[in-house]
């Protein structure tokens, strides 16, 4: 694959012709000019030295030269190596829940955000594992596929909201399903976690059994509830106002904490509560650091390889080919007629 890695430098090219232009406009003033003096043939035999050819051969590797040396400052690069990178790590599907209630204020600064915080700092301690992420409320979305990728991990998740999904709810078995689908069908020897992460209410489908069948498929599932048992008010963005029911009255959303650990008991995995301190983030690590490694192959693409240093050495060598050529004829050449015979 051919490219330019700065492409715009080629509009330049635009100026060659302005150039060309130019010295055909040059080049005639300088005729009407000489043809001022007089006879042209006469004035031609009183400058013996002149030539008309030399500087269009003269001007013709300058622009040459200018053209090669902008074609190398665009850089062209050619090819693109696909190579495979072995690590040893897990691989790590995150459900994360976006619904209205994860705006609650039980955990500062609300059960969103503090979430996206832990997920980050756990990209962030990862190396060679592989992660991907999925949201839901009423429906499951896979937002990021699974990869190694952590940069664009770190910017998924930070631009989540409830907003990305219009349906209401808390499809967990859904979402589970779809984070089991990511993991793809191939058979992986590398360890393979689902860290849920919710505050399990409005539950509406059989996610113990959804956990159950992904135990069946070597997939632990983790839970992480968010929020607390108490609960709080759900607050609507850019108001002052909390979330009503149809009667009026203020909605209080409150964490399922017995729901959430029967779904991780059917994963065979854990059950940490999300708070305001590093309780959870520190448990799940060491949770995850239980789980078997295993070699994962990544296909990854090498850089493109650079061109420009051909397109700068032509330029180079004419330029240098330029310098020797004189705009006038050489007398002592000039004056050597190897077909001439000896007497």
């Amino acid at each position: 694959m051919f490219r330019f890695a700065h492409i715009e430098i080629l509009w330049l090219l635009a100026l060659i012709p302005v150039f060309i232009a130019l010295h055909i406009w040059n080049t005639r003033r300088k005729r009407q000019q000489i043809a001022l003096l007089g006879d042209a043939q006469l004035i031609e035999q009183l400058m013996p030295n002149a030539s008309r050819v030399r500087p269009h051969v003269k001007f013709a590797l300058l622009c040459t030269a200018l053209s090669l040396l902008i074609i190398a400052a665009a850089r062209p690069q050619y090819g693109q190596e696909e190579k495979t990178i072995k690590r040893e790590g897990i691989e790590i599907m995150i459900a994360l829940d976006i619904s209205n209630s994860m705006y609650a204020e039980d955990i500062v600064p609300n059960r969103l955000e503090r979430a996206k915080q832990m997920m980050s700092k756990l990209i962030d301690k990862m190396v060679d594992d592989k992660i991907g992420l999925v949201v839901f409320a009423g429906e499951a979305y896979t937002q990021l596929p699974i990869t190694c990728d952590y940069v664009s991990a770190k910017m998924f998740l930070n631009t989540i909201t409830p907003d990305l999904i219009k349906a209401q709810g808390t499809a967990i078995g859904e979402a589970l399903s779809t984070c089991v689908r990511a993991f793809g069908s191939e058979a992986s020897q590398a360890g393979r976690v689902i860290i849920l992460i919710t505050d399990g209410e409005n539950h509406e489908d059989d996610a113990e059994t959804v956990a159950k069948q992904a135990l069946e498929a070597n997939i632990q599932t983790f839970v992480i509830g968010v929020g607390k048992p108490d609960g709080s008010p759900i607050p609507i963005p850019g108001t002052n106002n909390f979330r009503k029911d149809r009667e009026g009255n203020v909605v209080v959303s409150k964490l399922n904490e017995n729901m959430c650990q029967k779904i991780a008991a059917a994963g065979n995995g854990v059950y940490v509560r999300c708070d305001n301190t590093n309780t959870a983030m520190k448990s799940i690590e060491k949770e995850l650091d239980k789980i078997a490694t295993s070699e994962i192959e990544t296909q990854v693409y090498d850089n493109y390889n650079e061109q420009y240093q051909t397109f700068a050495l032509l330029a180079i060598l004419l330029l240098v080919i330029e310098f020797f050529i004189f705009s006038r004829k050489n007398k002592v050449l000039t004056r050597i007629d190897i077909f001439k015979e000896k007497l």
